[in-house]
């Protein structure tokens, strides 16, 4: 990792907020969910929640094109798993669909903890995603056609949230957890190093906050020595 690029991940990583979160019910396609992911990192937000079946989540993953590797992707089979540790930690879930209680997106305040709720592009929101919404909301249009494609309408819910959070001065801090942030800043920076960790469930070495630097330098040479070793000493005894 070059200082430069170090320098660009905190940056990025000092804006993300940690109580802003968007979820798909049964969004398809993968280049709709592709989009919402681009969005989503572009706004600030890290992580998304997705409920989709198999084969739909294999053609997003073909198609996101390391989209993925900035927003930090939680597959859930319903919407009420998806839902349950938000609710309980007191999340707003704002849900994008025209009913009789629904409000102009502009009206809802973004500040608070929520969850942006996007549902399928023909289908919209199911049964179980209304019954958990705090908030419906309409983006008002005057065109002839009736509805936004789900990732347009995602961004521009996620932008009006962006605004309100900038002016409250929510990006003015970092506001991640700090043993998350590192663990994210080593993962994003080195994430060769990181893979190489997670497969031999090694802990992460640390990192030089300035420059991304590993502070001990001879530490991979090391433990690529000791699996070289491990694996004679295992030869040696079959």
């Amino acid at each position: 990792m070059t200082p430069q690029r170090a320098r660009r991940i905190r940056s990025v990583l000092d804006r993300r907020q940690p109580d802003l979160r968007v979820l798909t019910d049964s969004v398809h396609k993968g280049h709709n969910l592709s989009a919402i992911v681009r969005s989503a990192d572009a706004f600030g937000v890290l992580d998304m929640d997705v409920v989709v079946g198999d084969g739909d989540y294999r053609a997003y993953r073909s198609t996101a094109m390391g989209s993925q590797r900035w927003v930090c992707l939680h597959r859930h089979p319903s919407v009420e798993a998806a839902l349950a540790p938000q609710k309980a930690a007191g999340y707003q879930v704002v849900v994008a669909h025209l009913d009789e209680r629904s409000v102009d997106f502009r009206e809802v305040d973004y500040t608070r903890p929520t969850v942006l709720l996007m549902g399928a592009e023909k289908q919209g929101p199911g049964a179980a995603a209304l019954a958990a919404a705090d908030v419906t909301v309409t983006i008002p249009m005057v065109g002839m056609v009736e509805s936004f494609n789900v990732s347009v309408a995602a961004a521009l819910l996620l932008s009006e949230a962006y605004r309100q959070r900038e002016a409250a001065g929510c990006f003015a801090a970092p506001r991640l957890d700090p043993a998350r942030y590192e663990q994210l800043f080593f993962e994003w920076g080195e994430p060769k190093l990181a893979a190489f960790c997670q497969r031999r469930n090694l802990p992460y070495p640390a990192l030089n906050p300035e420059d991304g630097s590993l502070l001990d330098p001879g530490w991979f040479a090391r433990m690529q020595a000791l699996e070289s070793d491990g694996a004679a000493i295992m030869d040696e005894g079959s």
